[in-house]
């Protein structure tokens, strides 16, 4: 099946399609980890996007059912330099074509993923178009130049109702922004009583539910999309201990008065070093994102900078001056990826034992 990827700029790639026969149009990026490629397709970050595995060989453990980070894949199409059809490993369960067919996930392989990041690290991210390869490319450029990407990411990732997930420890409100499962596994291994919310829930409903801690989750696409977040963030600080993660931080940024921007081809990969200005110390970490916090912005407000990335200084964490709140924008619950910075999860059922305490105190 003779396919092409048609971008924006008019760069074309010829290859062979796997998975879905559909026509599909996302904003073009690529990611740099070597494995846990099931993971990164089901994470919702990436919701709306054609994403590109730096990576050479892709399927070669195949697909089981333990490995998803949400229970549908989120990506728009997969592109990569090969694609294995004979996977070899006690849990496989089916092939990565067979499982694409069944989700109706377009991919192509066989193209130069190289020339296609270098491309997209010179250009910046932009929209292309999985197509067969007979379609006229002029004719899918001017497509993709008059048809906006959706803002509506969050929605269409977000969970629809409340749900919980019971524990003995500290009463922890999820709000899902497009939670992935490896955050809610976290907090379940510190014993956390866990109640998942949509992403529109308002401070009210869900100071209602007498958490201890709130934990703002990483999401799709641009964070000035969600006004609403902005408000709950603004009465809930102060109210309770406040996390956020990725998207969440993001928020928290914004919230406070901050400002955010979008990075020419982002963050996306299981190695990228981030430095603690607390204690120099460097991490390694998992990072899924487009846009960033500008650090600038923060110097009149009342969050101060934590994290900075080492790669190209931009900023990866704040706290709060005055309130249990902080943030981070890389991934501790990684997957894929290291364990550095697992400890964060540690850090905010600290800042709830000593909300608590501070609370109960005479």
């Amino acid at each position: 099946m003779k396919r092409k990827l048609v971008l924006e700029s008019g760069d074309i790639f010829l290859g062979e399609g796997f998975g879905s026969h559909d026509e599909i149009m996302g904003e073009v990026v690529f990611n740099t980890a070597m494995n846990g490629y099931q993971e990164l397709f089901s994470d919702p970050s990436f919701y709306g996007q054609l994403v590109c595995l730096t990576y050479p060989l892709i399927g070669n453990y195949g697909i089981n059912k333990e490995d998803h980070e949400a229970l549908e894949p989120a990506i728009r199409g997969l592109i990569v330099k090969e694609v294995c059809d004979f996977p070899s490993n006690f849990r496989s369960e089916m092939t990565l074509d067979a499982y694409f067919k069944y989700k109706k996930i377009p991919g192509i392989c066989g193209i130069d993923t190289r020339r296609l990041t270098r491309i997209l690290r010179s250009k910046g991210v932009q929209k292309g178009k999985i197509v067969d390869s007979y379609v006229e490319t002029q004719q899918v450029v001017q497509h993709l130049k008059q048809t906006p990407l959706p803002t509506d990411l969050v929605a269409q990732v977000s969970t629809h109702n409340s749900y919980a997930n019971p524990g003995r420890g500290h009463r922890i409100v999820l709000v899902d922004f497009g939670s992935k499962l490896g955050v809610l596994r976290n907090l379940r291994d510190r014993n956390c009583d866990v109640t998942v919310v949509p992403y529109h829930t308002s401070a009210k409903e869900i100071m209602m539910l007498n958490p201890d801690g709130v934990l703002l989750s990483n999401g799709p696409g641009d964070p000035k999309d969600l006004p609403e977040a902005l408000e709950t963030i603004q009465s809930l600080l102060g109210k309770v201990p406040l996390f956020g993660i990725c998207l969440g931080h993001q928020l928290i940024a914004l919230a406070c008065g901050g400002e955010t921007f979008k990075l020419k081809f982002g963050h996306r990969g299981a190695n990228h070093p981030v430095l603690s200005l607390k204690d120099g110390r460097t991490l390694i970490t998992s990072q899924n994102h487009g846009y960033a916090v500008e650090s600038k912005s923060l110097k009149n407000t009342d969050l101060e900078e934590t994290y900075i990335a080492l790669n190209d200084k931009t900023n990866e964490g704040v706290h709060h001056k005055f309130h249990p709140c902080f943030s981070i924008q890389f991934h501790p619950e990684a997957a894929p990826g290291p364990n550095d910075s697992n400890f964060l999860f540690d850090d905010f059922i600290t800042m709830i034992k000593d909300f608590k305490a501070h609370r109960n105190r005479p």
